[in-house]
């Protein structure tokens, strides 16, 4: 492949529809290590539309550096909600000692959490199989192998109950939804991590059934949500005898992590995230 110069590479960033192309050309360049040829080689992974983190490898997320595949989601800023959902759940730290993380992906929420709790240990379910096996070697990599374990399973039907804190980041956007997606997400990232079904719910509906079961009697559930999703998700955690405790903002403003407990209640706070 013929070298780039980084005039050419924003250039062709820009043609391809990529925002900030300068600013990603400098990324793209400083990912390839300055080298020529595997800088065009980035380029031209990024005018395709792939995901700077995909080309790298690696994102950052809370305070881990993480490795990322096509296999699972990209971890996103907005995500790091549900851990700070989860911290003001449990401000007595030591007092968590099982966490569960359904739809691990790059086990990013679960290792974040065990950061944070550290006499916890924490199981990742995922439903593929390459997923957790990631996510495990992100366990191994943080520092933290020795008190994660991973499996491949459907949801909560692989582990049994008696968690402090169960986290989930299901799919939620609608299918008709999933053809409008950015080229980045829509061509990159597992449909079946994005894919909430017709209405977006259809994970949901499983997460709360399963958390009732999960769950021991003081601990807490926090699920991540969409724009606009969180009264139709409280809806159905109400239906399955679960209390909605808070509702986290994200910087965006966003209602983006709603912590639930076992045992029927009403909406209990709004903790906005500032």
């Amino acid at each position: 492949m013929p070298p780039v110069s980084l005039s050419e590479a924003v250039a062709r960033l820009r043609a391809a529809g990529v925002e900030a192309p300068a600013r990603e050309a400098r990324i793209l360049w400083r990912v390839a290590g300055e080298e020529a040829a595997a800088f065009a080689r980035a380029v031209a992974r990024r005018v395709a539309r792939e995901p700077v983190a995909l080309i790298e490898g690696r994102r950052g997320f809370w305070t881990l550096e993480l490795e990322v595949s096509r296999e699972t989601l990209i971890p996103r800023p907005e995500s790091e909600t549900l851990i700070e959902a989860a911290l003001a759940a449990w401000p007595e730290r030591g007092a968590v000692r099982r966490i569960l993380d359904l739809g691990t992906g790059t086990g990013c929420l679960l290792l974040a959490a065990l950061t944070e709790f550290p006499g916890a240990f924490g199981v990742g379910v995922d439903l593929a199989p390459g997923a957790a096996r990631l996510a495990a070697r992100n366990a191994v990599t943080a520092g933290l192998g020795g008190r994660a374990a991973f499996v491949a399973g459907d949801w909560g039907e692989a582990v049994a109950g008696g968690f402090d804190l169960v986290l989930c980041n299901p799919p939620y956007i609608e299918s008709g939804a999933m053809a409008g997606l950015m080229p980045e997400v829509r061509l990159f990232e597992p449909a079946r991590a994005l894919d909430g079904g017709v209405d977006g719910l259809a994970s949901y509906r499983r997460v709360m059934a399963a958390l009732a079961r999960l769950l021991r009697g003081r601990g807490v559930g926090v699920v991540e949500l969409g724009a606009g999703q969180a009264a139709a998700v409280a809806a159905l955690a109400a239906a399955a005898g679960l209390a909605v405790r808070a509702v986290r903002d994200d910087l965006a403003g966003v209602a983006r992590a709603m912590v639930l407990s076992r045992g029927l209640g009403a909406l209990g706070s709004r903790a906005d995230g500032e």
